[in-house]
């Protein structure tokens, strides 16, 4: 398979640049030398994520783990925005976690250097992993090149609208229902923003791409990213109507000023009571439902809709995998064919971890919190399901997105021109990536 080592040997350039900062070369080289022998070679296996309100879920899912096999764990929690940072580090170092997920994000680059296991042996040894049980689309991000399957899935996310009934109920307005389309929440984002400020009707940051303006996106008849993963799809028509849509909203006011969407964010906003309603992916419900302010006043419900009845949601889901230089590749299997495992996964399910991606353990995930309506994460499974779009350097131009998007929302320049600008640094990305 071809390897694009450039990235890996910057990032391993810049490291050794830091050796003087404690460590001399000779010592690092030394670490170096130990850390490329240790990952698996200790009696607990360390399993590293960046979701904090999946820990305890976790802890149960592996502490049953343990009763059966024997095998010690250690969870090991690094933020989102250090994960990857800590992770191309360890890769770099050759002192990789035990276990970890993988983002559909981050998978091709770790694919193309050989950083990661290959688990189709072990899958066809399994009697607990079963592929097709998982949704496909899901299972073929984490394939490289070849068709090695590099990771074992571990959830499926979806999207839908979270509101505020105690500001509807002030402003006398019905809740949002299955039959509310995007102009509905315009017209009712207006009614419930106040002159002064204190609440805006509707918010999505220009960061929540996934679970906030792709799925509108689509809604309208636009796309992302073309099938073939060459071109982009934001100087489409449907695209640039879909987002003229939201930009309208921040325009009118209905909507937190830019500045105060990207220094906030719209999940915290919204839990603070100072927006109206708001698009949230699954992996937010943990931060929702323990929410107190969340508990008293709110529910959410599912997506609304766009032109035509179209609904659209974008979803995706991450994945079990180990690095490739492990000194005990069989006890690393052993703990991500468990967590694969319809047991593991249903039990992720119950105990209100995620939605889970075995197929049919997922029912049981509303239960952990019955006073709000997740069904409706599960409901909008039944209309157009659009797998998060990626390619081979998705992080490259995703990020670009997020910086660029924000002209439309201040009014720097319009909702096509930015669309059109987005997509043109778009296409240079794509053609200089592929």
């Amino acid at each position: 398979m071809k390897k694009r080592l450039i990235g890996w040997a910057l990032l391993s350039a810049m490291l050794a640049g830091l050796v003087g900062c404690g460590q001399t070369s000779t010592d690092q080289d030394a670490a170096n030398s130990d850390a490329s022998q240790s990952s698996g070679s200790s009696d607990v296996i360390t399993v590293a994520m960046w979701d904090s309100p999946q820990e305890p879920g976790f802890t149960e899912i592996l502490k049953k783990f343990t009763e059966e096999t024997g095998i010690e764990t250690r969870i090991e929690v690094t933020p989102w925005d250090q994960y990857w940072t800590m992770l191309e580090a360890a890769a770099t170092g050759g002192s990789m976690p035990d276990v970890f997920i993988m983002h559909s994000n981050e998978i091709a680059k770790y694919a193309e250097n050989d950083m990661l296991l290959d688990l189709t042996d072990y899958i066809s040894k399994s009697d607990k992993i079963d592929m097709s049980k998982y949704p496909q689309d899901i299972v073929s991000l984490y394939q490289n090149e070849d068709g090695a399957q590099l990771g074992i899935p571990k959830d499926i996310d979806t999207v839908a609208l979270w509101y505020n009934k105690t500001m509807f109920d002030e402003a006398g307005l019905a809740y949002p229902d299955d039959t509310w389309t995007w102009e509905d929440v315009a017209a009712a984002a207006q009614k419930l923003t106040k002159a002064d400020g204190s609440q805006y009707g509707f918010a999505v940051s220009p960061d929540n791409d996934q679970g906030g303006y792709y799925n509108i996106i689509y809604d309208y008849g636009g796309y992302v990213l073309s099938d073939d993963q060459q071109t982009s799809g934001f100087d489409q028509p449907g695209t640039i109507e879909g987002l003229t849509v939201l930009m309208d909203m921040e325009k009118n006011g209905y909507m937190p000023p830019y500045t105060t969407l990207v220094e906030n964010g719209d999940c915290t906003l919204f839990m603070s009571g100072q927006v109206a309603m708001t698009l949230q992916g699954s992996w937010k419900v943990n931060d929702l439902t323990n929410n107190e302010y969340v508990k008293e006043n709110c529910d959410v419900v599912i997506k609304p809709m766009g032109p035509n009845n179209v609904r659209t949601t974008i979803y995706n889901g991450v994945a079990w995998a180990a690095p490739a230089n492990s000194s005990d590749p069989e006890t690393a299997w052993k703990v991500i064919e468990y967590l694969g495992s319809q047991e593991a996964q249903q039990m992720q399910s119950d105990l209100g971890v995620m939605m889970s991606a075995w197929e049919g353990t997922s029912d049981n995930w509303i239960n952990a919190h019955p006073e709000f309506n997740l069904q409706a994460y599960l409901d909008v499974m039944d209309d157009t399901m659009v797998i998060f779009p990626h390619s081979r350097r998705t992080v490259n131009w995703a990020n670009m997105i997020k910086e660029e998007i924000g002209a439309g929302f201040t009014g720097e320049k319009t909702p096509e021109e930015t669309c059109k600008n987005i997509a043109e640094q778009m296409n240079q990305i794509l053609k200089e990536t592929n």
